[in-house]
């Protein structure tokens, strides 16, 4: 039997609709890190000159290295700023799997309480079709999972790049001005 992707969500029931709920949530988050990250990338020398004049204005009188840790900390926090919305992705790429598989039991202690009731010879065809049924909510976490797992670890690694950048333009700066 073929069935189209809203039937499928109806047939898992209430699991579904709380896993479309969540990739609904955490593919927004997806699409707005992505965007995110990729405008930082863009406007890192921008937003690290923007750091250091602050920091300079701030702390006129400091030493050097009081101005460099100053820098780091800003670039830091800044950075922080970034990795909002990463842990929500984490949280729905762990429990999607774990979702699908309560519905799945659910469906089946259904399919067993339907055996119990009717008799195992005339509940046969309704018990297979519930296992089948049950395991919808299965790969509905598992789709669910598996972007949000993706995405998490490409944006993680971006986010790391990112950070590398960072270091790099203070530091080269800092250098510049330790020699000019």
């Amino acid at each position: 039997m073929k069935h189209s992707l809203i039937e499928y969500i109806h047939l898992g029931g209430y699991v579904m609709y709380i896993l479309v709920f969540l990739n609904i949530i955490g593919l927004s988050i997806l699409l707005w890190k992505f965007i995110q990250i990729s405008i930082e990338n863009k406007k890192a020398q921008k937003v690290i000159t923007q750091i250091i004049t602050s920091v300079h204005k701030e702390h006129s009188s400091s030493n050097l290295k009081d101005l460099e840790d100053a820098v780091f900390n800003r670039a830091s926090k800044h950075l922080l700023s970034c990795e909002t919305g990463m842990n929500t992705i984490k949280i729905i790429a762990t429990i999607a799997p774990i979702l699908g598989l309560l519905g799945t039991v659910i469906g089946v202690l259904q399919s067993f309480e339907t055996i119990a009731a009717a008799g195992f010879s005339q509940g046969a065809n309704t018990f297979a079709s519930g296992i089948s049924l049950a395991l919808i909510t299965t790969v509905g976490g598992l789709i669910v999972a598996l972007p949000h797992y993706i995405g998490f670890n490409y944006l993680s690694g971006s986010l790391t790049k990112l950070e590398t950048k960072y270091e790099s333009i203070i530091i080269n700066r800092i250098t510049r001005e330790k020699i000019s």
